[in-house]
């Protein structure tokens, strides 16, 4: 049996000197282009780029919403039945120890 584990990296800002073209645009392709490939010699195959929403602080007690460009990898990691079990077991558990948190918050805010 067989899962998925992911990675999330941030994408370039902008192309670095000296590769690809002469103009921005190819020198962030071929930066663009170096980062995949980098993921992919370590086994990870490129699933697609997201921009997100981030929260980040601005001065003392300010924030404010920016956006940041992420490039999703995944890869595929082999499990026997057993340790699919297990981990799937510990993953209840854990959501079950979740439940069990907030339903107790909910009553110390009840009281």
């Amino acid at each position: 049996m067989s899962h998925f584990e992911y990675k999330v990296t941030p994408a370039p800002a902008r192309g670095v000197k000296g590769k690809g073209g002469n103009d921005a645009s190819s020198r962030f392709a071929a930066t663009l282009s170096e980062a995949l490939n980098q993921e992919a010699r370590d086994g990870w195959d490129f699933l697609r780029a997201e921009t997100l929403p981030v929260e980040e602080r601005q001065g003392l007690t300010g924030t404010k919403t920016v956006f940041r460009s992420m490039l999703v990898f995944r890869r595929s990691v082999d499990m026997s039945e057993d340790e699919a079990t297990k981990a799937a077991l510990r993953l209840l558990e854990d959501r079950t120890d979740d439940r069990t948190e907030d339903r107790a918050e909910d009553r110390t805010d009840e009281g």
